[in-house]
């Protein structure tokens, strides 16, 4: 009786340990969708097309889109991740680094944004187009694996970011540039 007993509780506990992952799975997807959400929500707000639309429909996308990411922002979704010291230390450095670049990002947008890609460049298996921040990586390393899927998604989102700051700016040059060239060939 004790063997088979201890049989079935065995089976019970692998189903329910898979269904346990798979729970947390599901959470930790609806985190992600959250940040994608607000991403979206974001960018369409700062979005070029915004300055090609009317002053009245302009603003009713901006109270549309502030009342999505109000809504937005209502869902707390939170997987805890079970860490012991060493790993807690370690997520504490890395994202003081990730951090740090961060708050320069402002003063030296084409130095931070190499800065990024070499941390990127430390938390992925491919190889990466440029140089790879060998101390950050020995962090990343001594970080949870949730804690270095975070991490690399992070950078992933601050890279894409950078990226449309960049296109944004670019675009505005060129609108200021051609406005110039407008008016200088009215003058002549």
């Amino acid at each position: 009786m004790g063997e088979q007993l201890f049989y079935y509780l065995n089976i019970l506990f692998g189903s329910t340990t898979f269904r346990v992952e798979a729970f947390r799975d599901a959470a930790s997807a609806m985190e992600q969708e959250k940040e994608v959400l607000l991403e979206m929500i974001h960018n369409i707000q700062n979005s070029q097309d915004m300055r090609h639309i009317s002053e009245g429909e302009r603003e009713e996308l901006n109270l549309t889109a502030n009342r999505l990411m109000g809504r937005t922002l209502t869902v707390e979704v939170s997987v805890e991740t079970i860490r012991n010291a060493q790993q807690q230390e370690s997520l504490l450095h890395a994202t003081k680094m990730i951090d740090e670049i961060v708050n320069k990002l402002l003063d030296d947008l084409d130095d931070a944004k190499l800065r990024l890609m070499s941390l990127y460049g430390a938390c992925t298996s491919d190889v990466p187009a440029g140089p790879i921040d060998q101390k950050f990586q020995s962090v990343v390393i001594g970080c949870a694996i949730e804690d270095q899927k975070k991490i690399k998604r992070r950078l992933e989102t601050l890279l894409r970011n950078l990226e449309n700051s960049e296109k944004s700016i670019t675009l505005l040059e060129h609108q200021k540039s051609a406005v110039r060239q407008s008016c200088n060939s009215k003058q002549d």
